[in-house]
């Protein structure tokens, strides 16, 4: 396991072309199932959760991967390894800038919860979260500009070859309504636990390339078992 944090060894730029970077959201852990922000708490995944990465190994499997980064908690490094594992590369590489968003007193409350802590910044956050600062908490616009910084930071590393970088939901959904300019509600788009998204790096430019879906006003819809999303864009 490698942390890139302090290690900027130079690449070799043998191939052109763009980064393809396959962004996946970790598995469930029991605080998905119980609704509650997870912020930078550190939960295991549970069984299914396991699955679900499962799933996104296998739907990976022929990309043809050559480096896989996570975040620093135990769930997406979790997730990373079962990539890993599955797609035979040999390490995965520590990216501080994929944690997750620090939700401050909001970790681990129901959104009901959060709304009755401080109703105006859960107002902001559902509906104009470049404005949100989570209670003790991280700045909504910091969380995405950290996000991009990573994702591009990947793309300069790794030109012409293809990679996947493990997150968190929130995180994925600020970088797509980074690049499609999305606003009020409509960030909260759908991305599913074990979901893999695919976007493009050249040239410091960040493309989204697989369709997603409008958002919703709930932050994890149903607890049930959630299919990765195909690595193709389907």
């Amino acid at each position: 396991m490698t942390d890139v944090n302090t290690i900027r060894a130079p690449r070799v730029r043998a191939v052109e072309g763009p980064c393809r970077v396959f962004l996946v959201r970790h598995g469930t852990t029991r605080m998905n199932v119980e609704n509650r922000y997870r912020g930078r708490a550190d939960v295991p995944l549970d069984a299914q959760g396991y699955q679900e990465a499962v799933d996104a190994a296998r739907t990976l499997s022929s990309a043809g991967l050559t480096a896989i980064y996570t975040g620093p908690l135990r769930r997406t490094i979790a997730t990373a390894q079962i990539i890993a594992d599955e797609a035979g590369v040999p390490d995965i590489r520590i990216l501080q800038g994929l944690i997750n968003l620090d939700y401050g007193v909001w970790q681990g409350m129901t959104t009901t919860e959060a709304a009755a802590h401080d109703p105006r910044a859960f107002e902001l956050y559902k509906n104009n979260p470049l404005r949100c600062v989570c209670p003790d908490g991280e700045r909504i616009i910091d969380a995405q500009d950290r996000m991009l910084a990573a994702v591009e930071l990947i793309g300069s590393r790794h030109q012409g070859e293809t990679v996947t970088a493990v997150s968190h939901a929130v995180m994925i959904r600020l970088l797509i309504a980074k690049l499609e300019g999305a606003a009020g509600n409509g960030w909260r788009v759908p991305v599913n636990r074990g979901g893999v998204i695919e976007f493009h790096v050249q040239d410091g430019t960040v493309t989204l390339i697989t369709a997603v879906g409008a958002g919703s006003d709930e932050e994890e819809g149903s607890a049930g078992q959630s299919q990765p999303r195909a690595a193709n864009g389907a």
